[in-house]
């Protein structure tokens, strides 16, 4: 098996669990659009329901992954390029997994939040079992373990600003985290103590 068969189907395996999460995404995205609102802290409470915000975010994000889909200007031997897709897939597949798995656990309390704001439902619940067992924001975790996977799976410009960027993730939790907080009171203020942010505790 040549190093470029196995190049593809890494890949093309990436790219399917990277569409098949995204579009369970969206979903949770669209039926969170359909429940009544609860508590929303920021400034960008109303955008989380404009369908023009949606639609100018997602135009914004696929553009700028066609565009920069674009091969870094390196070279790299065979022997290099399999030990990338080796530590590649060992972050990216447990990463882009985790995200999944958070998502299919936060059911329908999922929805999306900005580095502006976050809101919550009506009759919001606070999860804590399946990964939010171990971290608090498992999603975000995921992504940032993804992302540097992806950068070694697919070297682009593209997932080398995702890798760059992912650390940005956390200015979004401390919006959530404010809107818990507020919501949910001493039963978060014990959760907290309990479990992580984003790094599990080895002990």
């Amino acid at each position: 098996m040549t190093i470029e068969l196995v190049e593809s189907i890494v890949r093309g395996m990436g790219g399917l669990l990277a569409y098949t999460t995204l579009g369970i995404v969206f979903y949770g995205i669209w039926r969170g659009t359909q429940r009544p609102a609860g508590r929303t802290t920021g400034s960008s409470g109303s955008w989380l329901r404009s369908p023009w915000f949606y639609l100018v975010s997602t135009l914004l994000f696929f553009g700028m992954c066609f565009i920069g889909w674009i091969p870094l200007p390196q070279t790299f031997s065979p022997t290099s390029r399999a030990w990338m897709l080796g530590f590649g897939s060992l972050f990216y597949f447990p990463g882009m997994s985790f995200v999944l798995w958070g998502r299919l656990v936060l059911g329908k309390n999922y929805f999306v939040s900005t580095g502006l704001g976050a809101q919550l439902f009506a009759g919001h619940q606070l999860v804590r079992c399946g990964p939010f067992a171990i971290v608090r924001h498992p999603m975000y975790t995921g992504l940032f373990v993804a992302a540097l996977g992806s950068l070694l799976i697919y070297p682009t410009w593209t997932t080398l600003l995702f890798a760059c960027f992912a650390p940005m993730i956390a200015v979004r939790a401390r919006g959530e985290e404010t809107a818990l907080a507020a919501e949910f009171g001493k039963e978060w203020q014990e959760y907290c103590k309990q479990v992580p942010a984003f790094f599990p505790r080895l002990w």
